[in-house]
């Protein structure tokens, strides 16, 4: 058993962005998937991105959105919502709303994102 305090929780940042490391390889090392908590300001994006070797589950708990996929498509994401992204399919997100948009996602196999962001803390 393996019991991570809200303390010992890490954020990494980009502006607009906050991505509490839930559960990764550095606090869980055996673990088999990445969870992060992802805060988006009103206006702020994730840019298209691919993950080749993982899969990832993007569950919406608060906000609207827009998720940012291949070809310049749209598709729109809302608190409730569950998308899943097979390896290496384009995904991104644009808080386009008035609020904060906040998700959890799920990554397997595990990966660390700190190569993704700009801050650590």
């Amino acid at each position: 058993m393996e019991l991570i305090r809200k303390e010992e929780i890490k954020a990494l940042s980009n502006p607009g962005v906050v991505s509490r490391q839930l559960l990764n390889p550095e606090s869980a090392p055996d673990s088999r998937v990445t969870i992060t908590e992802v805060h988006l300001e009103s206006g702020a994006e994730q840019p298209r991105h691919i993950h080749e070797t993982s899969e990832q589950i993007w569950y919406a708990v608060k906000g609207t959105g827009k998720l940012l996929l291949a070809d310049g498509a749209e598709q729109i994401f809302c608190a409730g919502d569950v998308v899943r992204f097979a390896d290496g399919d384009v995904h991104g997100l644009r808080n386009d709303g008035a609020e904060e948009f906040v998700y959890v996602s799920v990554t397997t196999p595990p990966i660390h994102f700190g190569y993704a962001y700009q801050n650590r803390t």
